[in-house]
């Protein structure tokens, strides 16, 4: 089995000998500069290690590991616009660096190109392949249009805000180990149990990022602590907070999202957070869908050797984010 990095390299490599097209350079310039800014890779990353764990050559998965980056990156595109967000990776955005017309038509050029580059691979059964990727693809933009209708809804579930992470982040990590299964000709049923292997790690991720925005050290994470409540997002730990909260104390953070000064309702919302055990019940949330995760991984059957890669990598990922 190969390493993460050994397998970071393959597709960095194969990142960078890449084009989109030329003309007009106006439209394939920020596709070329999107994918240049780099970041960890972690999806084409897993669709090789998948692709690897059943015993194939990794170049057999090479087209629709690049697929799959390339439609991660056509999502930041956009989600940068919907954000209005001035920077991905320390560098500008597209829609900053050019324009919001030009950042939308690059991005809905590299969904076009991600299905290209997938249709590029040799498998017996491309159409599967094609028919996972869409779905995927269809169940992202879901995800991204329910976390926007939270920002106007007054109550969301925990049961919600799971299907929200589920389809915007995790579906994208479950597909990516599938599509590598696949490629490599797995069983129907190892194939769907990598898939929920990494759907489950996908939504334990985001629960930890819920809690680092809040708990985590700003130098460490690279992000200003406490920017989700800033913001009054509707994350886990803040339903959680709204559903335990006695009537006073509801009362008080429901004045709390009107504040002005960022300070104050940073630090008072953590005051509750640490009232009402906030931090250990999404502690407990995120062990959950991790062990479900390592369940789905154990019963693929393969030997531990094979295995094993894969949930270091998972626990790995998960440790340096803290």
């Amino acid at each position: 089995m190969k390493s993460y990095s050994e397998l970071l390299q393959t597709i960095n490599k194969k990142i960078s000998e890449t084009t989109y097209g030329s003309y007009p350079n106006e439209l394939y310039e920020p596709i070329s500069y999107m994918m240049s800014l780099g970041g960890k890779r972690l999806r084409p990353v897993l669709t090789l290690m998948a692709c690897d764990m059943f015993g194939k050559d990794v170049e057999k998965a090479l087209n629709a590991a690049l697929a799959v980056e390339v439609f991660h990156n056509f999502t930041l595109v956009h989600d940068d616009i919907m954000d209005n967000a001035p920077l991905r990776r320390g560098k500008e955005t597209v829609y900053k660096k050019w324009n919001m017309p030009v950042a939308i038509l690059a991005g809905d050029l590299m969904m076009i190109k991600a299905t290209d580059f997938l249709c590029e691979t040799e498998s017996s059964d491309i159409k599967s392949l094609i028919f996972l990727f869409n779905k995927t693809a269809r169940e992202v933009c879901e995800g991204q249009q329910i976390d926007m209708n939270f920002e106007v809804n007054e109550k969301v579930t925990h049961e919600e805000y799971i299907q929200m992470i589920c389809l915007k982040t995790a579906v994208l990590l479950g597909a990516s180990l599938q599509l590598g299964a696949m490629i490599a000709e797995a069983s129907k049923e190892a194939s769907e149990h990598i898939y929920e292997f990494g759907k489950n790690i996908g939504i334990a991720f985001q629960i930890q990022d819920d809690i680092l925005d809040s708990f985590g050290d700003g130098s460490v994470t690279g992000k200003q602590v406490g920017g989700d409540i800033s913001s009054n997002k509707k994350t886990l730990l803040l339903i959680e907070l709204l559903e335990s909260a006695h009537k006073d104390d509801k009362k008080f953070l429901l004045e709390l999202f009107k504040e002005q000064d960022q300070n104050i309702k940073i630090t008072e919302v953590l005051k509750l957070y640490d009232k009402y055990q906030i931090r250990d019940f999404a502690e407990s949330k995120k062990q959950t869908y991790l062990d479900i995760a390592m369940k789905h991984l154990h019963a693929i059957g393969l030997e531990k050797a094979k295995t094993e890669i894969l949930e270091k990598t998972a626990l790995d990922l998960m440790e340096r984010m803290s």
